[in-house]
Order: structure tokens, then sequence, then C-alpha cells
């Protein structure tokens, strides 16, 4: 038995990692890229500018956020890069915030001519800097799951998309990011991470904040 919930443990601390909140940025834009990339403006641009473009985001959405918070473990102001202390999770999602909000001004107001074909790109990007905004609020006082959030808001901007525009080719990839979400939130209640209600809250606020992003500026 020990040996069992060892093995899925170590699963679930797996999938928590590979599905990490900042992650999902860069997968939801890789995807839409090369399954619906008319929906996001960039069908006008090639392979290897595409790869650029994803390149670009994951450095500013990922690579960034993440070298900071292990910076906060490395100078002692967090324990864990997990971040799994309510106290402790405060200034690092300040710090992500701040650094998605600085992404979402540079790819809507400065990159051209990303800014002028694909404004859709700064528009989900804003979505994700809102749904940070609010975790960050909530964890004055609560533990809201930010891995919740973050895969609620996948699958609100890809229902959201394929329901608005009939996107049909977005159903596959709605229905398996459906599925790794029931797998990656059972393995944070595994973990102990967080109860039943902290990831409802996530994930409804995460579906809620994509998919009125959808509806209002698509």
């Amino acid at each position: 038995m020990l040996k069992n919930t060892t093995l899925n443990n170590r699963l679930a601390l797996i999938l928590s990692v590979i599905f990490h909140p900042l992650i999902l940025t860069t997968y939801l834009f890789a995807l839409l890229f090369f399954v619906s990339p008319d929906l996001v403006g960039v069908s006008a641009f090639e392979l290897p500018a595409l790869g650029s473009l994803l390149m670009l985001l994951f450095l500013n959405t990922f690579l960034a956020p993440t070298i900071i918070i292990y910076y906060f473990k490395k100078m002692g102001m967090i324990s864990s890069l997990h971040v799994d202390n309510l106290e402790e999770r405060r200034l690092p999602f300040l710090a992500c915030v701040i650094i998605y909000g600085i992404a979402t001004y540079l790819f809507g107001w400065q990159l051209q001519p990303i800014d002028e074909l694909a404004p859709q790109i700064s528009v989900i990007l804003g979505s994700a800097t809102l749904s940070l905004v609010i975790v960050t609020m909530v964890s004055y006082f609560w533990k809201i799951s930010a891995h919740a959030v973050g895969i609620g808001g996948s699958i609100g901007i890809l229902s959201g998309l394929l329901i608005r525009f009939d996107e049909g080719t977005l159903l596959i990839p709605l229905l398996i990011t459906i599925l790794i979400g029931g797998w990656l939130l059972s393995a944070r209640l595994q973990l102990n991470a967080h109860n039943p209600l902290q990831i409802l809250v996530g994930v409804l606020c995460g579906v809620l904040v994509s998919s009125m992003t959808v509806y209002f500026f698509f």
C-alpha cells in the first residue's frame, strides 16, 4: 500500500510539473498556432517565424517568471519552488502578474507586426494576466488552486473559440484538454495541495475569465 501511494504521489507530482500553470500558456498558444492559426491571426506567418514567435512567448510567460521564482527560493523568500505555503504565494504571484502584464503590453503595443496582424495574442495574454491578478488577490486570504485556474482558462479559451466561430478542429483538442484537466486536478488532490473547493473555484475562475475574454474581445 505504501509503495502504491508513493508511486501515485510521484505520478501526481510529474503531472503537476508537466502541466504547471505557467507552461500551460505556451501549450495553449502552440495548439492554436498549429491547429487554428486563423483564429489568432498567425495564418500568414511561415513556420520558422511561427516557431520564433512561440519561443518568444515561452521566454516571456514561462522562463522569465520561473527564473524569478527560482531566485526567490535561492534567497530564502520561499521554502519551495512549488510555492504551496499560502503566505509565500503572494510575492511570486505578484511577480508573475508584473511579467505577464509586461508581456501583454509588448505583444499588444510594441512588437510590430505582431500587434497589427495578431492582436488576439495580446488578448489571450491579457486574459491570463487577469486570472493571475485574481489568484494573487485571493491568495491574501485563501489558497485557490493556480493549476485549476490555468487548466480552466485553457478549457474556456478553446470552448469559447469553438462555440463562437464554429471551429470544429478544436473539438478533439478541447476534449483532450478536459481529460488532462481531470488527471491534473486529481493529481493536486492526491498530493493534498488543495481541497475540492479550492480546485472547483479555480476552475470556475479560469473558465469564466477566458470565456468572457473570447466573448467580448474576439
